[in-house]
């Protein structure tokens, strides 16, 4: 029996962890939840560095991150994470509250997978965090976990 990944979530208002979570167990999304309250606690379980919550001998499915975050914002999490053959290739998809033009083409020159602004609504946000889970979880095939931690890549 393989293990399902987990979905990281990197959030740090209370209000939008909630309906995220509730929103993923409503989607009947299997993968444990983790989540980080700001970039360094993100960095920390990503890493598996110290006693972080959620530090797994696997990679997560999925990086649900915010992009206005304490400590360390989720700008500088993504370019973390893609400079570091370990994670480089774990996908991200900012979910973010920011229609900032900037933030969209820094995400995407970072090399984001997905750029999703938080809808206002709570049933669209529901829908939209349903929609995200179901593909990075369920859907999307994955690099095997020891190709991303040993940096292979396949160019081809």
């Amino acid at each position: 029996m393989t293990l399902l990944r987990p979905v990281l979530l990197v959030e740090d208002n209370p209000n939008d962890v909630e309906l995220t979570l509730v929103a993923l167990e409503r989607s009947r999304l299997a993968n444990p939840v983790v989540v980080a309250r700001d970039g360094v606690e993100a960095l920390d379980i990503l890493f598996r560095r110290g006693n972080a919550p959620g530090t797994a001998a696997q990679s997560p499915a999925v990086v649900l991150l915010d992009i206005k975050l304490p400590r360390v914002d989720g700008l500088e999490v993504l370019e973390r994470i893609r400079q570091d053959p370990r994670t480089r290739s774990v996908p991200v998809v900012m979910l973010t509250s920011s229609r900032e033009e900037q933030d969209l083409i820094r995400s995407y020159g970072l090399g984001v997978n997905a750029f999703v602004v938080k809808p206002v609504g709570h049933r669209e946000f529901f829908e939209a965090i349903r929609d995200i889970g179901a593909f990075w979880a369920v859907l999307n095939e994955p690099p095997p976990e020891r190709a991303s931690q040993h940096g292979i890549h396949d160019d081809t």
